[in-house]
């Protein structure tokens, strides 16, 4: 199971995410209290092994805006999590990340029209979008197959509950932010529970 750790702020953090089996780290350039600069974004990035996803978050920003910050911090991956149509998603040269809110199964009707690399499937809108700690229906997944696209799973997810949501959904990765923070800041020991957790129930189901 692949697992991104989305709110990267500071290079230790993203190191110790990698040395645990993080596969993908984001960074987040939208209004969030885990927002960082694409100058900072960059400077961890560089330090950054190759194979990992660098991940930028973005919602509902221009076009240049997003091209010209990926320039400076080095993302490699585009994560749009407002209301961007599915025109402006297939209009990078970057893999991008369609987040979608999903509240109830109607939401999953417009899954089909974005041709986008990846899904991300998020609880319904909070404060912010994203990030708000709070779970959807996984339920609802069980009779809206993604087909051949990469669904990433995520909204509330933590240590604990993890290896329940890989199980109902099924996902292609996991991502998690406030599910690995204590007191709004990531922690070391809960990244390394999530990631363990999420990694195990691929083993389990592969025996």
């Amino acid at each position: 199971m692949k697992v991104k750790i989305c709110g990267i702020r500071d290079i230790s953090t993203a190191l110790s995410a990698i040395e645990n089996g993080a596969d993908a780290l984001g960074f987040v350039f939208a209004e969030s209290k885990r927002k960082i600069n694409p100058e900072a974004a960059g400077e961890i990035i560089r330090e950054l092994p190759r194979e990992v996803l660098k991940v930028g978050v973005f919602v509902n920003e221009t076009k240049a805006t997003i091209e010209e910050i990926a320039s400076v911090s080095g993302i490699n991956v585009i994560q749009l999590h407002g209301d961007e149509t599915p025109e402006f998603c297939s209009s990078f040269s970057f893999p991008v990340i369609k987040a979608l809110s999903v509240g109830s199964p109607d939401d999953l009707s417009q899954l089909d029209e974005y041709s986008c690399e990846y899904i991300l499937l998020d609880s319904p809108k909070g404060k912010y979008r994203g990030g708000n700690g709070i779970s959807f229906d996984w339920s609802i997944l069980n009779k809206n197959p993604m087909q051949d696209k990469k669904m990433i799973l995520a909204g509330g997810l933590h240590p604990e509950n993890v290896g329940e949501g890989i199980k109902a959904a099924n996902p292609y990765m996991v991502d998690v932010s406030s599910g690995v923070e204590t007191e709004g800041k990531k922690d070391p020991e809960k990244i390394k529970r999530f990631i363990d957790n999420a990694k195990r129930v691929e083993r389990e189901e592969v025996k």
